[in-house]
């Protein structure tokens, strides 16, 4: 048709051109960036028919330039005409069966729509179109009503000779007919929710590329990267397709398995080690509540070092209660409530500051530690010790030295655990920890850069056998969190979870597994100059800063290991600071709201400033969350912080050219500067902290 045209080929100077609508253009085409990409699918544009949508199976779809004139319009078209190419593609020989290409292309449309920022769908409220006005309505079709709807079936032209839907295709609909951004908030907690104006979650990022902000936010979370996101949403599309072909069950118990060989090659772990995927880190204490009660008949006490530093949750799913209203599998539950089948525990904090606010010494820490221990020993019970190897501040407690100290107590029955969710280890730090009988959490969401809510056990040979001989049931409650997919397939005391998958679980994981194996792939002398490099440009530049105070100093250093081999767990990398203004520090509040401020265009508070100001109140700066910390004795206040994080490290080496590579570091700590003006913006603004 000669008047049809590839449509990243259309440029014509429109009204939708002007200057005021171009930003709204550019919105829009950013978002088109989280649409599938399938090969050998054209999108043409008609200048002829400018009302038709028509869907060409396996080949094109056609849009008219009336949808194109209205973008957000032609965005929902769009993502429904390719998530009906996809599920076609995945059909392969069943290509007549088009009902379950219509009803995942219309489920995933609908939750598409959903996620639209509150601008978009106000533009779309007054059209009258056949399919926007099914998505805008949440029409929810029974199957028999789709193999017999004309208007669908006319959007493509191929008729349901067959007139049947599978019942295992169901499973599959449920599970994968939902967009990749969707499945990367699914199956966590509320916390993942994004808002309708800014598209953020509780942790300022989003479950979608966003490389218009600056981010070193990898001691809270960090919104996915475009190359973790457009891997995941591959994976996706080849889910579908081996769902189809090989059944949803195979299909999911072999991604899963996938993932954790993956995740075992990375940090080349041996065969005999066990990985427990979880939602985030506080299932993860969840889940060693439970391990440990089924493979100890003692009484339990456990002893949670950085209790000040773990996140709020840590306590009450040590102690087997209910930590948010609910699960991760979408239960309602009443938070603090005991879960079904845990028994009473002890739990004993130990904070890294006393009650003035003070940081405690590392020796300090260690007699609280030995303290606690000791005593307990004597009592007869079995010690759970909770330690942690980098905090959200970056701290270590307790030290090697204390733990040898530990092993000469008579009669010891102990597991230590250990917290390295910020995962700021290289792969020998944790085959060394489970080499000596360690469980070690982690999640693949801060250092790593991926998606928040990706926590995982690593549990050593010794661990894993006894509770491979464990015929104990885990607690029941337990059905109402997790999936026995998640658990070693071999365990006995998991067989009676819950047979579902948290596809949400699996996704971030993919992502931040993406992230991990591409961060390995920077050349080791590049990565750790480059680590070296950054670190000690934020440092010097929040010291030089005078309304900035950091509150590290030498001796709070991370240093657990004595050698001078260079290793991520050796030097700082995140930097926490306070905020002061006229020398005095910020409330907690004020502290609070520049982090919001930093992470939102302020240019149209300083509309009449020069540009160079204007540019500066826009850009966005994500860092880490805020964090109370007392100001000397007796000021409370809080710290933002800057923290490196693999990103910074694998998108410097995506050329894989060394002086690149060193450009690009030194263009990431150019954002570092921006970030530090900003906030000195924010400070010399004060109408905006009220």
């Amino acid at each position: 048709m000669t008047n049809n045209i590839l449509i990243e080929n259309q440029y014509k100077r429109t009204s939708l051109f002007e200057k005021e609508n171009v930003n709204y253009l550019v919105r829009v085409l950013k978002r088109f960036n989280t649409v599938p990409k399938i090969n050998n699918i054209n999108i043409i544009t008609s200048t002829s028919e400018p009302y038709i949508f028509k869907i060409v199976p396996n080949k094109s779809i056609i849009i008219g330039t009336s949808f194109l004139n209205k973008p957000a319009l032609a965005l929902v078209y769009l993502r429904y005409g390719i998530e009906w190419q996809l599920w076609y593609k995945a059909l392969n020989s069943e290509k007549y069966d088009t009902a379950l290409c219509d009803l995942a292309a219309l489920e995933v449309t609908k939750i598409f729509y959903k996620l639209l920022p509150k601008d978009d769908k106000e533009k779309l409220e007054n059209l009258d179109f056949f399919l926007l006005n099914l998505i805008k309505n949440d029409t929810d079709f029974s199957v028999e009503t789709l193999l017999n709807h004309t208007e669908l079936t006319a959007l493509h032209g191929v008729n349901n000779t067959n007139k049947i839907f599978k019942k295992t295709w169901k499973t599959i609909v449920k599970n994968l007919a939902k967009p990749t951004e969707y499945l990367l908030m699914d199956g966590g907690d509320l916390r993942l929710n994004i808002d309708e104006i800014d598209l953020l979650n509780k942790y300022g990022c989003r479950p979608f590329p966003r490389p218009d902000a600056f981010t070193f936010s990898s001691s809270t979370a960090t919104s996915v990267s475009n190359f973790a996101f457009d891997k995941t949403d591959k994976i996706r599309s080849i889910l579908i397709r081996n769902s189809l072909k090989n059944g949803f069950k195979n299909a999911t118990i072999d991604f899963s398995e996938l993932l954790k060989n993956n995740l075992k090659k990375i940090f080349r772990l041996n065969e005999e080690s066990e990985i427990i995927f979880s939602p985030s880190g506080t299932d993860s204490s969840l889940q060693i509540a439970a391990i440990t009660q089924i493979f100890s008949n003692k009484e339990i006490t456990h002893v949670l070092v950085a209790s000040d530093e773990t996140g709020s949750g840590v306590p009450s799913a040590l102690k087997g209660c209910h930590f948010e209203n609910t699960t991760a599998l979408n239960f309602p539950v009443k938070k603090g409530d005991k879960i079904e089948g845990f028994r009473d525990v002890d739990l004993i904090k130990i904070p890294f500051r006393d009650e003035n606010g003070a940081l405690k010494s590392s020796k300090q820490l260690d007699e609280e530690v030995y303290d606690a221990i000791h005593k307990t020993n004597e009592q007869g019970r079995h010690i759970v010790l909770h330690t942690m190897d980098q905090s959200k501040l970056g701290y270590q407690s307790p030290s090697d030295e204390l733990i040898k100290r530990l092993n000469t107590l008579a009669n010891l029955s102990i597991q230590i655990v250990v917290d390295a969710s910020q995962l700021r280890l290289d792969p020998k730090d944790i085959q060394n920890y489970l080499n000596k009988g360690y469980i070690v959490t982690i999640t693949g969401s801060k250092y790593f850069t991926g998606p928040p809510y990706s926590g995982a056990l690593l549990l050593p040979k010794r661990v894993s056998k006894v509770i491979h001989s464990v015929k104990n049931s885990l607690p029941a409650g337990l059905t109402q969190y997790y999936n026995h997919s998640d658990w070693p397939i071999s365990w006995f005391c998991s067989n009676d979870l819950s047979d579902g998958y948290n596809y949400g679980s699996y996704m971030r994981w993919n992502a931040a597994i993406v992230e991990m194996d591409r961060y390995y792939k920077t050349p080791i002398l590049y990565r750790n100059m480059g680590i070296e490099m950054f670190c000690n440009f934020v440092e010097d530049s929040i010291k030089e800063a005078s309304f900035l105070e950091p509150i590290y100093g030498d001796e709070t250093k991370t240093n657990s290991y004595t050698s001078k081999e260079f290793g991520i767990r050796n030097i700082r990398t995140i930097f926490p600071f306070f905020i002061l203004k006229n020398n005095e520090v910020l409330s907690v509040d004020k502290v609070k709201k520049i982090y919001t401020l930093l992470n939102s265009d302020l240019s149209d508070q300083f509309e009449d400033s020069p540009l160079e100001i204007i540019r500066l109140a826009a850009q966005k700066c994500h860092i880490g969350q805020a964090v109370d910390v007392k100001y000397g004795n007796d000021i409370e206040s809080a710290v933002l912080r800057i923290s490196l994080g693999a990103r910074v490290i694998s998108d410097s080496w995506v050329n894989r050219d060394i002086s690149l590579f060193f450009r690009n570091i030194e263009a990431q700590m150019s954002q570092i500067t921006i970030i530090i003006k900003k906030i000195e913006l924010i400070l010399t603004n004060p109408e905006l902290l009220n």
